[in-house]
């Protein structure tokens, strides 16, 4: 019989196989949080193929003009969205997690039912405003606007309703429920319904596509209501229901304020560009914007994932695993958005080119915007993490200052330089926002938001 030494025993428990690692890592914190951060970003990367290549066709099949025409409608469109829901889907994701922590499950339901009447009733309001506001400006505004406007106003309801939805969802981590239909599939309904329209003869032009945007957001907005239904009766049971109304715009309105300028600062350059530009001017930055602005998403896919739990955490008292989190965050989002901004600029011309050999004058306004876009990714989902911990007020200040630079520079640019003064105003507003934000966070909550952060 062969005697082992005690030397010879390794006295370290074995190793866990790749599988356990695995599992365990699926199951931890990091793991969860990469993985809806994972499925956010391959969701809103297929969806901006389909947006991309439909941009594509549209640019081709109805010319700069008209494109031009429907990219300022549709950017208005867009603007109001992220307004008239006055910060509710924003507030879902500080509610829900508080209600759920505290086992308040009547507040609960009262603010999953009334956040989105809410929501709806508002849109509502504000789109019947918008429709009078088009039938009085109508002697100023031009012909082929008016329907276009009109049908903006008739799809504006729903789309606030699925943005609302859309936060709800995502405060659940059901990720693919928040972004699917209306990143996804709504632009897939869309590009299917100009085809039709394309091979069946009709005219295509503003007025044409934004008929099939309102039946696309009609349709993808009440199949996503349903759907959000349907899972929340999986996770929230009946019962009695509590609306704290006065304390949920207590926290939407200063966020919404935030949020506004927030949104503002993002369309300000095109809606600028639009007053001083022509049409065609105005379709070849946007080209240029939604092309480079495919980097974005990385950036989004992380503050989607990662929002609720700056609020679990700071809720428990957890302010160590907070810090750690908050590092994570900020490189996550940083060094894919670097590897992604190489590439798109490296393919910059001829992807400008599928839109028409004349989009390619807007490359240089990539390699300025892409600028703004580091310093943006450098300091990660800042915005998401003030907001989350009550520092709401200081994002709207700060957001504030950014839009009057960038509105203020845009207008003293874009009128001699076109779309190479709105992009160096746009570039130069975000990389003082992202300063201004890492201060705030810095100062306020101790927290360094900076993808390198010095040894001490």
């Amino acid at each position: 019989m062969a005697v082992t030494d005690a030397e010879d025993i390794d006295p370290r428990p074995p190793r866990p196989g790749v599988v356990a690692r695995t599992r365990a890592w699926l199951a931890s914190e990091s793991g969860v949080t990469q993985r809806v951060a994972g499925m956010a970003f391959v969701i809103r990367v297929s969806a901006a193929a389909i947006v991309f290549l439909s941009q594509i066709a549209l640019a081709r099949w109805m010319g700069g003009f008209e494109f031009g025409v429907y990219v300022s409608v549709w950017t208005w469109l867009l603007l109001a969205g992220d307004i008239v829901h006055l910060g509710f889907p924003l507030t879902a994701q500080r509610f829900i997690p508080e209600y759920t922590h505290h086992n308040d499950f009547d507040t609960l339901r009262g603010f999953l039912i009334g956040s989105r009447w809410l929501t709806f009733g508002l849109a509502t309001a504000f789109a019947a405003a918008g429709a009078c506001l088009v039938f009085a400006l109508a002697p100023w505004l031009d012909s082929y606007t008016m329907l276009p406007f009109y049908l903006a106003c008739a799809s504006l309801p729903f789309y606030a309703l699925s943005l609302m939805c859309d936060g709800l969802a995502r405060s659940y981590n059901w990720i693919g429920l928040a972004l699917a239909p209306h990143s996804l599939l709504r632009p897939a309904v869309l590009f299917a319904l100009m085809a039709i329209a394309y091979f069946v003869g009709l005219p295509i032009d503003a007025r044409t596509v934004m008929t099939a945007m309102a039946l696309a957001i009609w349709s993808t907005s009440l199949l996503q209501l349903w759907m959000v239904d349907r899972r929340l009766a999986t996770v929230v049971s009946s019962g009695p229901r509590r609306y704290e109304v006065r304390r949920w715009f207590g926290l939407s309105l200063p966020i919404i304020a935030m949020w506004s300028i927030y949104t503002m600062l993002a369309y300000a350059d095109v809606l600028l560009l639009q007053q001083f530009r022509p049409p065609e001017d105005v379709a070849h930055y946007y080209a240029a914007v939604k092309t480079l602005m495919l980097v974005g998403f990385i950036h989004f896919s992380v503050s989607a994932a990662v929002a609720h739990r700056f609020t679990a955490l700071h809720v428990a008292g957890e302010r160590d695993k907070l810090a750690a989190f908050v590092a994570k965050s900020v490189r996550w989002t940083f060094w894919p958005s670097l590897a992604a901004t190489l590439v798109m600029l490296a393919l910059g011309r001829p992807l400008l080119w599928l839109f028409g050999p004349a989009f390619t004058v807007g490359y240089p306004y990539m390699l300025i915007l892409a600028v703004g876009l580091m310093a943006r990714a450098a300091v990660g989902p800042a915005e998401r993490l003030l907001n989350m911990l009550n520092e709401q007020r200081i994002c709207a200040v700060i957001y504030a200052i950014a839009f009057a630079a960038n509105a203020g520079v845009c207008i003293m640019l874009a009128p001699q330089f076109g779309g190479m003064g709105a992009a160096i105003a746009t570039s130069a507003a975000i990389v003082l926002e992202s300063a201004m934000l890492f201060s705030a966070a810095r100062r306020r909550l101790s927290l360094h938001l900076f993808v390198w952060k010095p040894r001490r």
